[in-house]
């Protein structure tokens, strides 16, 4: 009987997709672990699954063309990776950032095919967004970017066909420029954007809810081993959205954050973030859009290492919620030494495959992205909900469906990743965002 050998697999993969290391690491990651499972399941080797599964659905290229305030015409690439529809509408966010890859964008978005598999929801997997480098740019140039990048993406997209969603470098603002342009290209109100303004069908609690989200991930991985949050210290980078709302329920729930960070290094608070300084890092952040070097000079025994990450620092757990490959295996090695007992990703795939293996052969709890942070999709997903019903929940109501999805998610990752003596949530992740894809592409037959 022939079998999928892992090797063999991934020379294939690289000769096909040059130039992506990026989507290389990210499918070698899930394809050790789900290539075992489909041995032991003839009938998903005999279809090639996983070989289909690899393979987007359709990569969209285009220009994007628009005017700066000096008047100096400006051309950016813009791209939708429609990567798996098996389960539901394509679905995953837009980044606007100089390092968007066409690489990267299938990385991540074959990740939110998994991703948005576990949440349970009919949600298919993409990803798409731009070269363009909102930073620096005035409302307007930003306007008229996001105005010139829909003009092409409409045509590409719809509330049952594809339904983008924020990003880095996409917050309330680029979608509400995008949506209005649609709008009017369209001459429709549908939900064919989340992440909206909550006076045109916005998600309450869309803001919070990556950060949120792998709170709730991390206190279903404790409770398997009888543990809380109380008197544990917690170190997180970043301090986008998704670190900053990671900080604040962190807090409330009785943990100690120590440390955020930035592109230019990271902030160290022995004394622990609380809720005053975390508006403060918001308002430096969010308003300022400055550096947390100036944390400093406000908060007493604080310091600021530029250049650095904060790993080499003592704590209990530890939330990567920065970007990609943030967190190598020297940086693994020294939570180990360090006495860390958890880490849940906030961002997508922030840590090497190096990283991972040394969390493996720790056997600590590791939560890897694409189940820890699918927080922030579901309640995309349940904004689609929400629009095609035409109403709106209150806060309460979804952050209380959000803890109920995380609790899903991590159920399912025990059912598959259920070793002798510990839970391997890679292999679960994979496993479980694998299956339910899997048997959908069986039921359609040969497409």
């Amino acid at each position: 009987m022939q079998e999928l050998e892992l090797n063999s697999f991934m020379q294939g993969l690289v000769r096909r997709n040059p130039g992506q290391p990026e989507f290389h690491q990210a499918v070698e990651e899930v394809a050790e672990k789900l290539i075992p499972f489909i041995n032991e399941n003839q009938k998903y080797l005999d279809a090639s699954i996983l070989e289909r599964m690899t393979e987007p659905d359709r990569v969209i290229s285009f220009r994007v063309t628009w005017q700066d305030d000096e008047g100096n015409i400006r051309v950016n690439r813009g791209y939708r990776v429609q990567f798996n529809g098996a389960i539901g509408p394509y679905k995953g966010g837009l980044r606007f950032d100089k390092s968007v890859t066409l690489g990267t964008l299938k990385f991540l978005g074959f990740e939110q095919v998994l991703k948005n598999s576990l949440t349970t929801l009919p949600m298919g997997g993409a990803k798409g967004g731009s070269d363009f480098n909102p930073k620096g740019k005035s409302d307007n140039e930003i306007m008229r970017f996001c105005q010139a990048f829909m003009t092409e993406l409409y045509r590409h997209i719809g509330k049952d066909t594809d339904v983008p969603a924020g990003d880095i470098g996409v917050g309330g603002r680029e979608v509400s420029f995008m949506y209005g342009q649609y709008r009017r290209i369209k001459n429709e109100f549908t939900g064919v954007l989340t992440g909206k303004n909550l006076a045109f069908g916005g998600s309450n609690a869309r803001t919070e809810a990556t950060g949120y989200g792998s709170v709730y991930f991390a206190k279903e991985m404790l409770a398997v081993r009888n543990d809380g949050f109380d008197n544990k210290v917690a170190i997180v980078s970043g301090s986008g959205n998704v670190a900053q709302y990671t900080v604040e329920k962190l807090t409330q729930l009785g943990a100690k954050v120590i440390t955020m960070s930035d592109r230019g290094g990271f902030l160290h608070d022995p004394n622990g973030i609380d809720t005053e300084k975390l508006a403060y890092i918001q308002e430096l952040k969010n308003v300022k859009r400055t550096s947390l070097a100036e944390y400093v000079a406000k908060y007493e025994g604080s310091s600021y290492h530029e250049g650095e990450r904060p790993w080499g620092i003592k704590a209990d757990l530890a939330f990567p919620s920065a970007t990609q490959n943030e967190l190598d295996d020297k940086d693994a090695e020294k939570l180990m030494a360090n006495g860390c007992i958890l880490v849940c990703e906030g961002a997508n795939m922030p840590s090497t495959i190096g990283a991972v293996k040394v969390f493996e052969k720790h056997k600590i709890m590791y939560g890897p992205g694409k189940a820890a942070n699918a927080g922030g999709v579901a309640i995309s997903g349940l904004e689609m909900t929400q629009n095609s019903m035409r109403l709106q929940w209150s806060f309460e109501e979804v952050d209380q469906k959000l803890q109920d999805i995380m609790k899903k998610i991590h159920k399912k990752c025990v059912k598959y990743g259920q070793e002798e003596d510990w839970v391997d949530y890679v292999k679960g992740a994979n496993i479980g965002g694998f299956v339910k894809v899997a048997d959908a592409l069986l039921a359609y037959g040969v497409i």
